[in-house]
């Protein structure tokens, strides 16, 4: 295979693009180069699972993104972390593995996105998965991504799920089974005690195949396209110098809901008169592209307790030096949680169909990630709306590659985004007033119990409320003639191109992100071997 030259050249080895490149090589006539703009995962950190405490913001591996000051968080910019390593933020990531409701994809199929139903993508979650509690109706054994059930268990975590169940919610041991409605623990993306990235899974196992290539360092500049049709592309490698790589089939952009639509503009797809202004050539004039941003917005209600949790475990050098040495000897303890460990999708009020909110319960608590936790006992119950109808964009704020786009979220522009997540907060707190977790209790530390009427607790959202990093839609997929990606991913007006990733979503999913990431990579490839047998 020649260095600048392959069949297909696939942008981003985050969650989709490790998918593709394993997919698409698998057939030893198939030359395919994978580009990266991070480098290698080296970092210890990116695979324990706890890590993400020391990942996310660490320039090193993320991206460091930063929001433009949002109206509906009354001014205030967001810190957006996106992994810039193999992986992608499946190795920054809380290691949580959600797929969303099955109406979520038949919605897509209705809005004209022919093979996009339920029936139609559980196969390939099922095909990606390594399912540690076995095979059934849906779930998959023998794939790539092991999912596995939590190796840690807290009692705060238990009280919570008691509470809840007596609030009248019902104890579900398979979000991602027949039905997601109710409470239960988190599966997450882990094998024996360490994070199973798209990079682990995907790329690891195939990294010598000799018809790929996986380069490291190589930040897009542009796509290179003669006519109307992709023939490549120029990255910036590690030196500066700009290298020149063609496509001989087909170029894919796995670059994210912030990078796809970046490097689209850039290349002249986009709003022709935001691209004429920035003096960028306008080959396909497509108003969509960088528009109809989504993204899941958590708002963190603390409760300080009157018993220790995790806050206290982690605390003193002593309790720290213990835990390690159980996690390196045994692979146990709280270096294998993820991001949260109890979890619950739940409707707001009868007339909802599906559950429109969903809660992240953490036996910690603190302001950030990466921030160390509370100096007190205490944990999170973190809420976010499911199905927000705000929506954002992605705009470019120079020619220049190496400048961040400016990234408006738009987050809590509707009524109902405002009533989802104040009404979230009044099921937290019924909850948390229930045994046994009301005993357990000593105080609500945030919002705090002086906040109490529905204009107050909106305010103090829009004062504290962040991202649950899940950011989608920026390159939509769709039958109409308005959408970025027809349902094949093909990006409409320019031949050999396709966009693979989150950002294709034409309405966010109910959950975390990073399986249907998983699943776009897994039908994208598919769609693409099977096109090159018909071309």
């Amino acid at each position: 295979m020649g260095v600048g030259e392959a069949d297909y050249v696939i942008v981003g080895a985050g969650s989709a693009g490790c998918v593709l490149a394993n997919r698409l090589s698998a057939d030893p006539a198939n030359a395919v180069i994978l580009l990266e703009a991070g480098g290698r995962d080296l970092n210890p950190w990116i695979h324990i699972p706890v890590g993400y405490f020391k990942t996310m913001h660490n320039p090193a591996v993320d991206w460091c993104f930063r929001t433009e000051p949002d109206p509906g968080l009354n001014g205030r910019c967001l810190d957006w972390p996106r992994g810039k390593v193999l992986g992608g933020s499946s190795s920054l990531n809380g290691l949580l593995y959600v797929r969303g409701q099955p109406q979520d994809y038949d919605r897509w199929r209705q809005m004209g996105n022919e093979g996009w139903g339920w029936d139609e993508v559980l196969p390939l979650f099922k095909q990606a998965e390594d399912q540690e509690r076995g095979a059934d109706a849906y779930h998959g054994t023998g794939g790539p991504l092991s999912v596995s059930n939590m190796r840690l268990k807290r009692p705060i975590c238990d009280a919570w799920l008691e509470a809840a169940q007596g609030a009248g919610y019902r104890y579900n041991p398979d979000y991602n089974g027949a039905e997601q409605e109710g409470v239960g623990y988190f599966q997450l993306t882990a094998r024996n005690g360490r994070r199973c990235s798209a990079a682990v899974a995907y790329l690891y196992p195939i990294k010598r195949r000799r018809n790929l290539r996986i380069v490291t360092r190589a930040h897009i500049q542009r796509l290179l396209i003669e006519g109307r049709h992709a023939v490549g592309l120029v990255y910036r490698d590690r030196g500066g110098q700009e290298v020149t790589v063609r496509a001989r089939r087909e170029v894919v952009l796995s670059a994210g809901a912030i990078g796809s639509p970046q490097i689209l503009m850039l290349s002249g797809i986009g709003e022709a008169e935001q691209l004429q202004a920035l003096g960028i050539n306008v080959v396909a004039p497509l108003m969509a592209v960088g528009k109809g941003l989504q993204d899941h917005l958590q708002a963190r209600l603390v409760f300080k307790c009157n018993e220790p949790t995790l806050n206290d475990e982690v605390r003193s050098l002593t309790n720290k030096v213990r835990v390690a040495a159980r996690y390196l000897l045994f692979r146990r303890g709280p270096m294998t949680m993820a991001a949260s460990l109890a979890t619950a999708f739940l409707k707001t009020w009868p007339g909802v169909e599906t559950p429109d909110i969903q809660f992240h319960i953490q036996p910690w608590s603190a302001d950030s990630p990466g921030q160390g936790v509370h100096p007190f006992s205490a944990f999170t119950a973190s809420v976010c709306q499911l199905r927000p109808e705000s929506r954002g964009e992605i705009r470019l704020k120079s020619a220049d590659p190496t400048d961040y786009p400016a990234i408006h979220p738009n987050y809590l522009a509707t009524q109902t985004d405002c009533d989802t997540l104040v009404a979230g907060i009044k099921v937290a707190r019924r909850i948390a007033a229930l045994p046994p977790l009301a005993d357990k209790i000593s105080e609500e530390f945030r919002p705090g119990p002086e906040v109490v009427e529905d204009a107050t607790l909106l305010e103090w959202v829009r004062n504290s409320a962040t991202t649950i990093y899940h950011p989608t839609g920026t390159c939509r997929m769709g039958s109409d003639s308005k959408a970025v990606v027809d349902p094949r991913l093909r990006v409409r007006g320019v031949t050999g191109l396709r966009v693979a990733d989150c950002s294709i979503m034409p309405e966010i999913v109910s959950g975390n992100t990073n399986a249907p990431a998983i699943m776009i990579g897994e039908k994208a490839a598919a769609m693409i071997l099977e096109d090159a047998k018909v071309a």
